[in-house]
């Protein structure tokens, strides 16, 4: 019988942890098919974060390396200029990347340097009980701001493709998410340009992915898309904010 469809090599037969209806399991067979496609797989060396990702390294079948909260930049970074010919990416939610680790991925993007991250921005922190994540949305409730989040008082959300889009070093910085099959489509192509740049040895390139937090959010899986849908994307809108390749081409 013919092969229609099959479970990517990239990924291991590790039983995945997360909550029903959590799009990180989406992602990870994205990233690892791409690995796959590539045929990098035996070349690739991820790092994974701390958050509700932190098991990251049990799933990908390609060699992990566990980095400390915010600092899987730095480590991947450590690696890149060592192994210069492997293919690195860090895996990142937005608690570890945007609040702790802001400092290091704003840095190593600043420096050029040649890996990949993969961002999840599910807009709270996930593993620790939901508290307000810098990119929180106005109003959105969280376990540390019961009444929504004031931006009088919290300020407003940080949207860190813009961000660092704005930064010389950076190849390849596009938002998607994973809410449609025709929207997972597109993060396929988007994750696979960005490891295509990095194996062209362009520079920095982050794939922001808005994903759900079914549990923290407390909605259903499907709630949750449509919340996502009709309040994340306007405030986090979706696209290319850096290509290196259009520059180069003008």
């Amino acid at each position: 019988m013919a092969i229609v469809y099959q479970k990517s090599k990239g990924l291991t037969d590790v039983e995945l942890h997360y909550c029903p209806g959590c799009t990180h399991g989406i992602v990870h067979k994205l990233v690892a098919e791409t690995l796959e496609e590539l045929d990098v797989l035996g070349n690739t060396i991820g790092v994974a974060p701390v958050g509700c990702s932190v098991f990251a390294y049990k799933y990908f079948n390609c060699d992990m390396h566990e980095a400390a909260h915010g600092r899987a930049p730095a480590v991947a970074t450590g690696i890149k200029r060592v192994l210069p010919e492997h293919i690195v990416f860090t895996y990142q939610g937005d608690g570890d990347l945007a609040a702790i680790g802001t400092a290091e991925i704003v840095h190593a993007a600043m420096r050029g340097e040649k890996f990949t991250t993969i961002f999840i921005n599910n807009a709270i922190y996930g593993m620790t009980g939901g508290q307000m994540a810098p990119t929180t949305l106005v109003g959105q409730r969280a376990t540390t701001a019961p009444l929504g989040r004031d931006r009088e008082h919290y300020g407003s959300p940080i949207r860190m493709s813009e961000m660092l889009a704005t930064i010389d070093g950076a190849a390849y910085i596009e938002r998607v998410t994973v809410t449609t099959p025709a929207n997972i489509i597109k993060a396929k192509r988007a994750i696979k340009k960005a490891f295509q740049l990095q194996i062209a040895g362009k520079g920095f390139t982050m794939i922001e992915v808005l994903s759900t937090c079914p549990t923290n959010w407390g909605l259903t899986p499907v709630e949750a898309l449509e919340w996502l849908n009709n309040n994340m994307v306007p405030a986090f809108p979706l696209g290319v904010f850096r290509d290196i390749t259009a520059e180069e081409a003008k």
